[in-house]
């Protein structure tokens, strides 16, 4: 039985070079590629893939996090395999409680490529060791508990943004930013924006 394949990767070079690597394999069959997340998920609703191959990054428009979420929630909803340059914990995670079947990093070899997708078309969940011991890693650590609202601040400062365009954003005062942050901080035990941003995005939070 032939297994269909759908690509998203926003580089072209990237797409030729895993459809040339697919077709050598009889029991696979690529059935479209895009290269965004919107134009990936409404071409999977148009040719219904039993697997997508997708990256993270895709450039302008939603991200690989997003669109595995968007697949995931189709009718007939694919097997979504996940094929990276990034291995941060909070893209793992993230990509896991988005519905992804599997994670692969770029650099594999191609026959690890295969078999993920030979494993999520049969249902299963492909992490190759050592991913899916820093998923189980991950899991087993005390999550921090921040409220929506402190997410969201985070979130904004994670983007760079000041506490006068968070306030902005939120409509609310710049003093209380800084009343969430000074309450974010004590949570997750930093002094910092910045070591904020990078527990809280490995605790897969924002």
């Amino acid at each position: 039985m032939t297994t269909s394949v759908m690509l998203i990767d926003d580089h072209p070079v990237v797409r030729s070079g895993l459809r040339a690597v697919l077709e050598q394999h009889g029991g696979i069959t690529v059935v479209g590629e895009a290269g965004t997340g919107e134009a990936g998920v409404e071409l999977a609703r148009a040719v219904r893939p039993d697997v997508v191959l997708c990256d993270l990054r895709l450039g302008s428009g939603i991200d690989g996090i997003e669109t595995t979420r968007q697949l995931c929630a189709l009718p007939e909803p694919p097997a979504v395999l996940i094929l990276t340059t990034f291995d941060r914990d909070a893209e793992l995670i993230g990509a896991v409680e988005a519905g992804a079947a599997g994670y692969l990093l770029k650099d594999v070899a191609p026959e690890a490529i295969i078999a993920g997708i030979e494993q999520a078309a049969a249902g299963g969940l492909y992490l190759p060791g050592e991913l899916a011991a820093r998923v189980l890693d991950v899991m087993r650590r005390p999550r921090p508990q921040l409220t929506q609202r402190e997410i969201e601040v985070l979130t904004l400062a994670a983007t760079g943004a000041a506490n006068r365009e968070i306030a902005r954003d939120l409509f609310v005062s710049e003093a209380t930013v800084k009343s969430h942050l000074s309450h974010i901080f004590g949570k997750l035990g930093v002094d910092s924006r910045s070591r904020a941003i990078r527990v809280a995005g490995d605790a897969g939070l924002i």
